[in-house]
């Protein structure tokens, strides 16, 4: 057993291992797993049991925005033969004893650089579709996890390689919530597909993206430029794989059954047929958000995407223009009062048909802050992130020159101002040359070029986004709090107040007033029946 076994003051390359393990937090998972797995007699895991336990099947696997590849399935069922063959050594027994189990542990999940991490998922995705039948043409120059890759991804090579992330990823967060994981329903990625096909070679221009077939693409892309995109737009892609590994091994513990528990908790579809024509996060467009993140707020974005409440409403979904109307005012009633990063969401299209058209070029457009709204009329903050969502992903980091990252004004009230400042949504750029503005009633929006803008990446929002200012027609407007449950409750408790203070300011008590020859109603009935007439001035 590994707890026993290490306890042996002679093994210092077991107690090295060890070390590296408890660096990451895995050790009392790993040997409670390893007792879990493990043949008291030989004192090692049998092959088929660490197959089964890296094992990734599901009952039903479909996508419904985007074409499935034949070879799909497959993968998924050859993930965990390939893990084992790819990071554990198996001894001349057919078993994986306690050193070697921590070496293939560390392989998966030890601490490395960003680079090496991703080129792991790369040798993982080659040997899984080697086993599955249809081997990748990547070649890597050793077995070292920081060997140089080279060779060409297919377009298809992309799409699987994000879905199988993708699956890794989905059992590792909704195992915690759901004992449930027999469908998968698969996410549209296409923005991510076409976010790394269009950064590695030239797309005509003649293509139309909004409605652009992944599998007709056939062009070579080459491994190097992936491998550079990947880490400039989804860095947190190896974690998909580390998190995975980590939940399967707790999963072979005792214990397991009881920790996930659903409670109250629902399970949201991830699939993007009902996400899609509900709301603009869909599961696909949250992940890639959380990929591009390497904070504790790609958590809450999963969350956001997958989880519901009891009713069947997003939990973290604060404004939605299509229920609770377009315009400032009433963004500001279901924002008030948050104090937490928010996720804000447009759907704008160029076009004049797009209003009554629904297959017109909508493009969609994000913003994520890292605070709530305030009522300024000049810009604020400390951070945030620009997104491309629709129709291809990017990701718009801010670099360091400047802090104009994000602007809310409502009206001015009590007070007159000769120079009001525009009322709406701005972010990036200089007053009156904003990057994004949203106008105040929430009709249009304008983007302008990025060379107005010094706190965001330059980039493209949409296609074709040319360097004159563009004002689109605004379809649809959500914000999403990611700041977790206590953040939601303390705005809960804010807008109770505020309205209990609205309902005591209307309230008047006319006994306050006097007599009724003082009270301003006598006073106002006066003006109004004979506004003209001559009172005498008392002294």
């Amino acid at each position: 057993m590994g707890a026993s076994s290490s306890t042996n003051p002679n093994n210092q390359e077991q107690q090295e291992l060890e070390s590296l393990a408890a660096s990451t937090g895995g050790l009392p998972i790993l040997q409670k797993a390893f007792t879990r797995l493990s043949d008291p007699h030989t004192n090692s895991i049998p092959l088929h049991s660490l197959q089964e336990c890296f094992a990734l099947a599901f009952t039903n696997t479909k996508s419904a925005k985007s074409q499935m590849p034949e070879n799909f399935p497959s993968l998924l069922s050859h993930l965990g033969p390939a893990i084992v063959d790819l990071f554990f050594t198996v001894d001349k027994g057919g078993g994986v004893h306690w050193t070697e189990f921590l070496r293939g542990y560390i392989r998966c999940c030890g601490r490395t650089s960003l680079s090496v991490s991703i080129n792991t998922i790369y040798r993982l995705y080659a040997a899984t579709a080697a086993k599955a039948g249809f081997p990748s043409k990547l070649e890597f120059e050793s077995e070292e996890d920081d060997c140089k890759i080279s060779g060409y991804f297919m377009s298809t090579d992309i799409l699987m390689l994000l879905w199988m992330c993708w699956s890794m990823s989905w059992i590792s967060e909704i195992s915690k919530y759901s004992k449930y994981q027999g469908e998968l329903d698969l996410p549209d990625v296409n923005h991510l597909v076409l976010s790394a096909i269009t950064s590695c070679t030239e797309v005509n221009k003649d293509v139309n993206l909004w409605n652009y077939n992944i599998s007709d693409f056939e062009a070579q892309l080459p491994a190097q430029k992936i491998h550079l995109w990947a880490l400039s737009t989804t860095p947190c892609l190896a974690q998909c794989f580390t998190q995975y590994v980590h939940e399967r091994l707790r999963s072979c513990t005792p214990a397991a059954s009881e920790e996930s528990d659903t409670s109250n908790v629902l399970v949201g579809d991830s699939s993007s047929t009902e996400t899609h024509n509900k709301v603009l996060l869909t599961s696909g467009r949250a992940w890639a958000i959380s990929l591009a993140l390497t904070s504790t707020l790609s958590k809450e974005l999963l969350r956001a995407s997958f989880l519901r409440d009891g009713s069947g409403d997003f939990q973290n979904l604060l404004y939605r223009s299509s229920v609770h109307g377009k315009g400032m005012n009433r963004l500001w009633s279901n924002v008030e009062g948050y104090n937490g990063p928010l996720l804000i969401l447009v759907s704008a299209s160029c076009t004049e048909t797009g209003d009554v058209d629904p297959s017109a070029e909508r493009w969609i457009v994000g913003v994520l802050t890292d605070q709530g709204l305030e009522n300024k009329d000049v810009f604020y903050g400390s951070s945030g992130y620009l997104y491309a969502l629709s129709p291809i992903f990017h990701v718009f980091s801010p670099n360091g020159r400047e802090k104009n990252f994000m602007y809310s004004h409502l009206h001015a009230t009590g007070k007159y101002d000769p120079h009001p400042k525009p009322v709406g949504l701005a972010f990036g750029g200089t007053s009156g040359n904003e990057r994004i503005f949203i106008h105040e009633d929430f009709a249009k929006i304008t983007i302008r070029h990025h060379a107005v803008d010094k706190t965001y990446r330059p980039g493209s929002l949409f296609p074709d986004q040319g360097y004159l200012p563009t004002e689109a027609s605004i379809f649809k407007v959500e914000v999403w709090g990611l700041g977790g449950g206590k953040v939601r409750e303390k705005q809960s408790q804010y807008l109770k107040r505020e309205q209990l203070f609205t309902e005591q300011r209307r309230k008047v008590d006319l006994n306050s007033f006097g007599a009724w020859e003082d009270s301003p109603e006598k006073m106002m009935m006066g003006m109004m029946s004979d506004p003209n007439k001559v009172q005498r001035e008392e002294r």
